[in-house]
């Protein structure tokens, strides 16, 4: 059964009881998550008449549009056909799509403004290409010229109930919220094409997933000509300022320079460049990120280390940047110490660190402009966070530059650890590809891929979330936590694994899972499991926590309390309180709350009353019950359930 959250969320005056409160995160995750499948929803509700190269790009506009800039309410929608609940931030931002790819149809009227969806995108904009999805079958024509033949409204309710599996009631619900009048009228409209749902999910409506041919080319000669002067001219200006000296010329991507002085230059020297002896990290004091030696086969490359240099420096308006949460991204103080410089993929890479960040310069190998710098925290780093480091991505793969202490690499499911590990290869601590975790399209999670390194005496998980640094896996009671290796320890992480998503861009240094309290189900069915998740910063706030319930046969764990920049879960506060409703399989509703060991009763008051002695409270119920927890600790103190 699914357990619901019991604790109630702060919601705007305005607001229904009944509505859920989205925050900006949850949106944006559920948003990422599911990007590609909102931005096919946007792409077969716009009008055909579009064209289907500005259908493209305006149904990813649309798409991209769609997070809201607070905290928001959000319609609660009816459960879909599988009977499970949506999430509210993916209900959240598919309402915005529906509602502006709806706004997007409406002809353009004099006498009012034009609203922004109605207007071509200035985001996302592609010069010199055409780009429009991969054709299909005749059936695939003819339902896309039966849906043209609706009004949007229409279009909405046949996707809606194609694309998202929602009953009518469902679909009525959204379309009222997205502003559409006669919703009646439209669901006779979707009812006049055959439902030939499966159609939807073929690439001739896939927005992400495209073809390109060029634009005009005569027109494009025309206009190139007249340029021809201007570019000259830019030419020889370029050429005569890359002259003198050090100027802009051999510094790649960088923009041009903004200040001299000796400490400046000393930093942006390659000849400076620091480099740990191949074999510092056996005898040092220190086994973090400062002994690790200079690898790669372009460390000699000075020209290619000037660049990276510079642009870490001097960041040009072509140079793409990403920075975990809490990290400078300004220039090195001082020269900074080399980690790795060598071909990638399709990409030069160059590794660095300051003493308190990484910074990863990556260009094209074809010698095409721009370039990407990322960077990461990693003050404090010890053994155990110094252990690898993303080099880089490519086609759904991610290689990493491990420690010199690292001897063994393998690849494995997380969500099935007796599948087994795969060995990875290393070549002067470089991997071979890992597949990187990622979530299906319908928002699945079916397996999480995590990294293996043993140093002969010692195994560490680390799991690519999206940043420099892979986040370190543990499990056990908080400060007596220890590696997530072994069967034991890999079988507590495997109902969890897709949790780890929530996570992601964070700035995430480690997450634990602690399993506080199993609970005995009152219909005799079995016991359920209580696990709490903390992901710690690397900037030290931030820490995101999961309280999750599963019951038994259970695949993975629901999700039944979260909360952010609190000590519960924690090293410093291991106490933990949650709660969740629960319909047994006779139809019964209870609510089920417990807490850490340390817990010696546990009450409910609000909607649901009820107490007990010990760690464990269940309490009849009713559906949409709301109830608040308190706890009391031995010496009389109390906590509070998590929200």
């Amino acid at each position: 059964m699914q357990p619901q959250d019991v604790a109630p969320s702060p919601a705007p005056s305005s607001a229904s009881s009944a509505d859920p409160v989205v925050d900006v995160e949850q949106a944006e995750a559920a948003l990422v998550e599911h990007y590609p499948r909102l931005a096919r929803l946007a792409y077969l509700v716009l009008p055909p008449g579009l064209g289907r190269g500005r259908r493209v790009l305006t149904a990813h506009a649309l798409a991209q549009r769609a997070l809201p800039r607070n905290r928001t309410t959000t319609p609660v929608v009816p459960a879909q056909a599988t009977g499970r609940e949506v999430d509210p931030g993916y209900a959240l931002v598919r309402l915005r799509v529906v509602r502006t790819a709806l706004e997007a149809g409406l002809p353009l009227r004099r006498p009012a403004w034009p609203r922004r969806s109605q207007l071509p995108p200035l985001l996302p904009h592609v010069r010199g290409l055409k780009l429009f999805p991969r054709s299909g079958g005749a059936d695939e024509l003819a339902l896309d010229q039966r849906l043209s033949a609706l009004s949007g409204p229409g279009r909405a309710a046949y996707v809606l109930r194609g694309l998202e599996r929602l009953p009518d009631d469902g679909v009525r619900q959204v379309l009222r919220a997205a502003g559409v009048a006669d919703v009646d009228a439209a669901l006779r409209e979707a009812d006049g094409v055959p439902g030939q749902y499966g159609l939807l999910g073929s690439p001739e409506f896939d927005p992400c997933s495209l073809q390109a041919r060029p634009t005009d080319l005569l027109r494009r000669r025309q206009h190139m000509r007249a340029a021809l002067v201007a570019g000259a001219a830019l030419v020889v200006c370029g050429a005569l300022l890359g002259l003198p000296g050090d100027g802009w010329g051999p510094d790649g991507a960088a923009a041009p320079p903004y200040a001299r002085n000796p400490a400046a230059e000393a930093a942006l020297d390659p000849g400076r460049l620091t480099k740990a002896a191949p074999a510092a990290w056996e005898t040092s004091a220190r086994t973090d990120f400062s002994v690790w030696p200079a690898r790669g086969d372009l460390t000699g490359d000075a020209e290619l280390l000037r660049r990276a240099l510079a642009v870490w420096a001097r960041p040009g308006e072509s140079v793409g940047m990403s920075a975990t949460p809490g990290t400078q991204t300004g220039g090195p103080a001082g020269p900074p110490q080399l980690l790795y410089a060598g071909d990638v993929d399709n990409a030069r890479v160059v590794i660095l660190h300051d003493g308190l960040r990484l910074v990863r310069y990556a260009e094209p190998k074809d010698g095409s402009a721009g370039a990407a710098l990322d960077f990461a925290r990693t003050d404090g780093a010890d053994r155990a966070a110094a252990t690898a480091v993303v080099l880089g991505r490519a086609d759904g793969n991610v290689r990493y530059l491990t420690a010199p202490w690292v001897t063994k690499a393998a690849g494995r499911d997380l969500v099935a650890p007796d599948s087994g590990a795969r060995r990875l290869t290393l070549t002067d601590g470089v991997t071979s590809p890992l597949a990187t975790p990622v979530q299906q399209q319908s928002g699945a999670c079916t397996s999480w891929k995590v990294l293996e390194l043993s140093d002969g005496s010692r195994t560490r998980v680390v799991t690519d979330l999206g940043e420099l640094v892979p986040a370190r896996l543990t499990t056990g009671r908080p400060g007596s936590a220890k590696d997530a290796s072994g069967a034991k320890a890999l079988g507590a992480w495997a109902p969890y694994a897709c949790s780890l998503g929530a996570v992601r861009g964070q700035g995430v240094r480690s997450v634990n899972a602690w399993q506080f309290a199993t609970q005995p189900l009152p219909d005799g069915t079995g016991a359920g499991a209580w696990v709490c998740t903390r992901a710690e910063t690397w900037r030290g706030d931030g820490a995101r926590v999961l309280a999750q319930f599963r019951t038994p046969g259970g695949v993975q764990g629901a999700v039944a309390a979260r909360a952010q920049d609190v000590p519960a879960c924690g090293e410093r506060d291991p106490q933990v309180l949650a709660g969740v409703l629960w319909k047994s399989e006779g139809g019964h509703w209870y609510l089920l709350a417990a807490g850490g060991p340390d817990t010696e009763s546990i009450e409910a008051t609000g909607g649901i009353s009820g107490a007990a002695d010990g760690n464990l409270l269940t309490a009849g119920a009713e559906q949409g019950a709301r109830a608040e927890l308190r706890g009391t600790l031995g010496g009389g103190r109390t906590i509070g359930g998590l929200r």
